[in-house]
This record gives structure tokens, sequence and C-alpha cells, in this order.
């Protein structure tokens, strides 16, 4: 059993392509892979987005829009993921095509035309995207970030409880996917954390 949590920016081309090959790895892997995609969304990594784009740190309508827009894209996919997390990781896969790779501006009209286009019910998303619960989810997921030890995105934690770790593993930046494969055997305790491109020792969790 294998248990992977990726933290990405819910409007990131890197972390679409992150998901993507994510995705791939586990349709083609003979283990027991649970997933989970959350939005992460804070200062921190709105600084690191400007800085990989080139805008001026100092711009503040700048930072301010692109917290906004994070943010926002953020709580749409915790609404849509309420009615499936097939549904929510295949409408935020694609919002981040359409905002990070086709440079479409985000915007509420983008988001319903998702939504209808992935066969979510956009009625029913209208009625939960403002509610509190949504925002308590999104919380929690940033909350579970922080405990993780989570800084940048994408990020991946690894639990593999067929090794002897009673820890996870940390696995920072876009091209640290590629040490998944190795996490993933039954003997992955055997393999020295220098090895890995990224580590970081927490508890390991009970199974869900």
């Amino acid at each position: 059993m294998i248990e992977i949590y990726l933290f990405v920016n819910p409007i990131g081309s890197i972390c679409l392509e992150t998901e993507t090959k994510l995705l791939d790895f586990i349709a083609n892997s003979d283990k027991k892979i649970q997933f989970r995609v959350i939005p992460l969304v804070n200062m921190q990594t709105i600084h690191q987005v400007m800085k990989r784009r080139g805008i001026d740190a100092k711009d503040i309508d700048a930072r301010n829009k692109l917290f906004t827009d994070t943010y926002s894209a953020a709580l749409d996919c915790k609404a849509v993921q309420l009615q499936g997390k097939k549904t929510g990781r295949k409408f935020m896969m694609r919002l981040q095509q359409a905002v990070a790779c086709e440079q479409i501006p985000y915007s509420q009209e983008l988001v319903c035309a998702i939504i209808d286009e992935v066969g979510a019910d956009l009625e029913m998303f209208l009625e939960d995207r403002p509610s509190a619960f949504v925002k308590e989810m999104f919380q929690n997921d940033q909350d579970t970030a922080r405990d993780m030890g989570i800084t940048q995105h994408p990020s991946e934690v690894v639990y593999n409880f067929s090794s002897h770790r009673d820890y996870g593993v940390l696995l920072e930046g876009a091209a640290c996917i590629s040490d998944l494969p190795k996490l993933c055997q039954s003997d992955a305790y055997r393999l020295p954390l220098f090895q890995l491109a990224s580590h970081v020792a927490k508890p390991k969790k009970q199974q869900l």
C-alpha cells in the first residue's frame, strides 16, 4: 500500500506536467496506490511563482492579482471535488491547461465553461462554492501542507506502508518525480536517503 500526497499550484503549468507524469506512473504500476492532489496557496508559493515568471517582487498589484486568482482557483477545485475526486482532478488539470498553457485569463466564466466541459454539475458547484465547508476543506489542506513541511510546489510526500520506514519522504520540485519508482519498491527502506533528491522525516500516517 502506497499513499502519495501531491501539493500543486491549481493554475500552474509545471504542476500540471507533474500531475500528468504521476498519473501515468500510477496507471502503469502494479502497486496499490492512493493518490491525493492538494492545491497549495500561501504568500511563499506566490513569491516563488512571481520569481519564476520574472514578475517584480515589488509589484503589489501583480502579487495581489496572482494571489486572488490562485486562491479562488483552489476553492473552485475543492468545490468541484465534492462531486468526486476524479472529477475534481479532471477539472483542476483542465483549468491549469487553460490558464497556464493556453494563457486564458482566469475568470468565473472560464471556470463555468470547464465545469461543463468535464461533465460536472454546474448548479451544484454554484451552491457549494461559497459555502463555509469548502473554505474549511481548503484550510485543512493548508494545515496538512504545514504539518508535512511543504514549502513549494510541486511537492510530493510518499508513504510506502510495505517498507519498514515509519515516516514519509518528501520530494520537492518537478524533477524529483524520477525518485518515485525507488520509493514504491517493497524494499525501499533499504535505500539511503541521500540517494533521493530531497527528503524529510515525517511520522507515518495510519492507512485511510
